[in-house]
Formats: structure tokens, C-alpha cells, sequence
């Protein structure tokens, strides 16, 4: 229940958090900023500054391996463990598994997967690729 309470204010926080893709909101930074509302370290760090919106973004998830592996090297730092059933506060990331700029970190709200997109939070329905628990 704390973690739902939890989670309700984060969104209602980064809704309207200016989008800043490569800085601090885009939809698997937003993975790390939901960690550490929790208190975890800032799994993202190395990232943060790393890279420009629009081809800069499929720049760094190309090198990657696309957001799968981005955003599990990221949950394996703070101690994430993947899960195959989801439930609030979980992420992951959802999409196409073979098209990275067709793939959106995503955090669960309970009901569904939300993804930051430019103007707010958005729910996606697209096939979960892989998820974690903290």
C-alpha cells in the first residue's frame, strides 16, 4: 500500500515535468527518477547528459542494445529482480523487440502499463519485453 501511495504522488510530480530527453524525463529516465523518489541511488547517472533528443536518443539505445538491456543494467545496479507478473511499481519496458526506437520504459500503475511521453504520462498496451521489481 505505501509503495501505491508512493507511486501516485510521484506521477502526480512528473506529469508536468518538462520533457528533457538525455537530462531528466523521458520514458526510461523516468525509470530512474521513480527509483530514487524511493531512495535509491541514480541507476542513470552515467547517462544523464549523455545524449540529445531525437537521433541522439536512438543513438544511446542502439549502443545499448536497445531499452531492454539499457534499463536492466540500470535495475541490476540498485538490486531490481525481473518479474513476469506485474503489479504497481514495477517497470520494464515495452515495444518491439527487434525496432528500438519502437521501445518505452514504462513503470506499472496497478492497472497497466504508463510511459513519460512529452506531454505527460500515457498508457501503453504493447507487449512487455521485460520487467523489475524494487
Amino acid at each position: 500500500m505505501a509503495k501505491l501511495v508512493a507511486l501516485r504522488a510521484f506521477l502526480d510530480t512528473y506529469a508536468n515535468e518538462p520533457w528533457t530527453p538525455g537530462g531528466k524525463v523521458d520514458c526510461c529516465l523516468i525509470i530512474a527518477e521513480w527509483a530514487k523518489w524511493l531512495g535509491y541511488p541514480d541507476a542513470a547517472a552515467d547517462l544523464r547528459g549523455a545524449y540529445t533528443p531525437g537521433q541522439g536518443q536512438v543513438d544511446i539505445l542502439a549502443a545499448n542494445g536497445g531499452a531492454v538491456q539499457l534499463v536492466e543494467r540500470c535495475a541490476l545496479s540498485i538490486g531490481a529482480r525481473p518479474v513476469t507478473e506485474f503489479r504497481a511499481g514495477d517497470f520494464g519496458v515495452v515495444g518491439s523487440a527487434t525496432n528500438v526506437v519502437r521501445q518505452f520504459g514504462v513503470i506499472h500503475d496497478g492497472q497497466g502499463w504508463l510511459t513519460r511521453a512529452p506531454d505527460g504520462f500515457r498508457r501503453m498496451t504493447a507487449r512487455t519485453l521485460a520487467a523489475w521489481r524494487l
